[in-house]
């Protein structure tokens, strides 16, 4: 059976988009930045538990944190695109887009020498709203993408998009999709991974995972460097459904992860497909 997929959307705590109405991307240089001690501590656990993953980097980061890019593809692990400003996909220009994935693109190269394949919008925003975005990543060069999250959500999701890995066809060419994973349990869908990982029971995503790990179609978790920082600093002016999202469960994601991790077999995106390509033409 395939191994599930992890991976990481390496941002810092005040790039997430629920917090961009209070904090502008100008003033992003002069906060205290947490995201390279974070993801080394998310290093430190999948080299302690003998995993590997994806790291969907935004290009930002990449851009000044070289050192760390570097530190993640030593250990063995894949990288991959998160944009580079981590603006929503439906918000840009179709010129916008490409010039913001040209640009993360070239900040991850530069720092690793790496090529990147995979792309994944930040708060998965492409909806029906940004479907034009495929053809121009599949025109960039991008073979893989995983943006299209099958449920209902204010900011994201395409509620009846496929569960499934699957090839999205474009007029510039093929791109094969991977969804976040959702799992069913009657009329209700359990997503894996971010916040629902932090709100959710342990045993539900498990739950969840195994569900959806049955057949070919391996789960995919997902999650970001400040969510192992419960000491973070608190963004002030923040309404209750983002200062929700961001913070409920942080002191408990670490503990969580290691369970998870200890239960099951993970692999990087590029791996996973490779296997899913070989059953598709077996």
């Amino acid at each position: 059976m395939n191994p599930n997929i992890l991976t990481v959307d390496v941002e810092d705590y005040f790039q997430v988009s629920g917090f961009e109405h209070r904090i502008k991307r100008s003033e992003w240089e002069a906060l205290p930045s947490r995201v390279e001690a974070n993801t080394d501590r998310l290093l430190q656990l999948f080299d302690d538990c003998n995993v590997r993953g994806t790291f969907f980097v935004l290009g930002w980061v990449a851009h000044r944190h070289p050192e760390l890019l570097r530190r993640i593809a030593a250990a063995g692990h894949e990288l991959a695109s998160h944009g580079y400003w981590h603006q929503l996909v439906y918000n840009l220009t179709p010129q916008q887009f490409r010039d913001d994935i040209r640009d993360s693109r070239s900040a991850i190269s530069d720092a690793t020498g790496k090529r990147v394949d995979a792309y994944r919008a930040p708060s998965f925003s492409i909806t029906s709203k940004s479907m034009w975005a495929f053809e121009i990543l599949v025109e960039e060069g991008f073979t893989v993408d995983s943006s299209v999250f099958p449920i209902r959500h204010d900011r994201y999701g395409v509620p009846d998009a496929q569960h499934e890995i699957h090839h999205r066809e474009t007029a510039a060419g093929t791109i094969v999709e991977i969804p976040p994973s959702v799992a069913l349990l009657g009329p209700l869908k359990i997503p894996v991974g971010g916040g629902y990982f932090r709100m959710f029971p342990v045993a539900m995503t498990m739950y969840a995972m195994r569900s959806i790990h049955s057949g070919q179609n391996p789960s995919m978790l997902y999650l970001h460097p400040w969510e192992v920082d419960p000491e973070q600093p608190r963004i002030a002016g923040v309404g209750l459904r983002s200062r929700f999202r961001h913070y409920v469960g942080l002191r408990r994601t670490e503990r969580r992860l290691k369970q998870v991790l200890n239960e099951f077999r993970f692999a990087p995106v590029c791996d996973v497909l490779q296997r899913w390509n070989d059953n598709a033409l077996a």
